[in-house]
C-alpha cells in the first residue's frame, strides 16, 4: 500500500500502483505532453511492466513512471511523464526516487527526452547514444535485392524461440514474455540463411499509425531486406521507426522511404555501459520495440 504524498499548490498528490488507474486517465496524461500513446498502447505496457502514478483526491493523474524487468540484473525505465502543471515543482524527481527504491540495485537503461536528460544525469545515469525517431507518410522506394544467399519468410508464432534468441544476442537480455505478446499483435519478416533466421523485423499498430520494431540484423543490408516489405505495405500511410542508426545505408533507406528524423531522445544507463558492452557482437538492434521498452 503506497502512502507517500506530495503537496502541490492547493491540493495533495498521492502515489498508487499503475494497475489501479483507469486507462483513460493514463491516456489523458500522455495527451497532456503530446505523446501519441493510445489506451491500447498503455494497456500493452502495463501487461509487460510495473509502474506508479501520482494522482489527486478525485483521481486525476498528474505523473507516471514505469519499469520493465527483463532479468534479475537488468530493467528498462520508461513512460516517465509529468503533466505541464507539475514540471517545475519537482514531481519527476519525487516519482523517480520512489520508482528507483522499488527497483532496487538492478542496473537500468532508459531513453530520455531533452527536458528530462538533466534530471537523469543528476540521478547518476550516463549518456550512451542517440535514438532517432523517424516518421512520416511512406513514399514508394525500391530497396536493394534480397541477398542472394538468403530468403524472406513471414514471421509466425512458431518463430518465437528463434526471435527471442536473436534479440537476446542484440539486446542483452532474454525477453520471452514480451515477444510472446508482440507476436500476437504484430506482422513481421524473417531473413533465413541455410534454414536459420539471421534477421527479423516486426510491425504493429501504435500511436498515430504503424510502428516498425524491433528489428535485429547483422548489417544494413539484412536490416533493409527485412523492413522493406513492411514499409512497402504502408505506402501512403503513417509509419514510425525508432533507431540508433544515423548514417549509412539503413538510415538513407528510411529517409528515401519518406521517414525523416522527427525527434531524438538519449539512451542512458545506470550500472553499466549496456550499448557498448559487446562492440564485436554479430547482431545489433536496428529498431527499438518502443522507447520505453527499448
Amino acid at each position: 500500500m503506497m502512502t507517500e504524498t506530495m503537496q502541490l499548490e492547493s491540493f495533495q498528490l498521492s502515489l498508487c500502483d499503475i494497475v489501479d488507474v483507469d486507462l483513460e486517465n493514463l491516456h489523458a496524461l500522455s495527451l497532456s505532453v503530446r505523446w501519441p500513446h493510445r489506451t491500447k498502447d498503455w494497456q500493452m505496457l502495463r501487461e509487460n511492466g510495473h509502474g506508479i502514478v501520482a494522482r489527486d483526491a478525485i483521481g486525476r493523474v498528474f505523473a507516471s513512471a514505469m519499469w520493465f524487468p527483463y532479468a534479475p540484473d537488468f530493467a528498462t525505465l520508461g513512460m516517465v511523464i509529468t503533466s505541464p502543471r507539475l514540471q517545475t515543482h519537482g514531481a519527476a524527481r519525487w516519482l523517480m526516487n520512489h520508482a528507483m527504491r522499488q527497483i532496487g540495485t538492478r542496473p537500468l537503461r532508459l531513453n530520455a527526452t531533452h527536458a528530462a536528460r538533466r534530471l537523469y544525469q543528476s540521478l547518476g545515469f550516463k549518456i550512451e547514444k542517440t535514438v532517432y525517431q523517424r516518421q512520416g507518410t511512406v513514399i514508394p522506394y525500391v530497396a536493394p535485392d534480397v541477398p542472394h544467399d538468403a530468403v524472406l519468410r513471414d514471421v509466425t508464432p512458431a518463430h518465437l524461440a528463434d526471435l527471442v534468441k536473436l534479440d537476446h544476442q542484440a539486446f542483452g537480455a532474454r525477453r520471452t514474455a514480451l515477444f510472446t505478446h508482440l507476436l500476437s499483435v504484430s506482422k513481421g519478416m524473417a531473413l533465413l540463411r541455410d534454414g536459420e533466421i539471421a534477421a527479423f523485423s516486426l510491425s504493429r499498430q501504435f500511436g498515430r499509425g504503424t510502428l516498425i520494431g524491433p528489428v535485429v540484423a547483422a548489417d544494413d543490408r539484412d536490416a533493409i531486406a527485412v523492413i522493406h516489405p513492411l514499409i512497402a505495405a504502408h505506402v501512403g500511410q503513417f509509419l514510425r521507426i525508432d533507431t540508433r542508426q544515423d548514417t549509412g545505408a539503413f538510415a538513407d533507406f528510411l529517409a528515401q522511404s519518406g521517414l525523416p528524423v522527427f525527434d531524438t531522445v538519449t539512451s542512458m544507463s545506470l550500472g553499466g555501459d549496456w550499448l557498448d558492452a559487446s562492440p564485436t557482437q554479430a547482431l545489433k538492434t536496428y529498431a527499438l520495440v518502443t522507447q520505453a521498452l527499448s
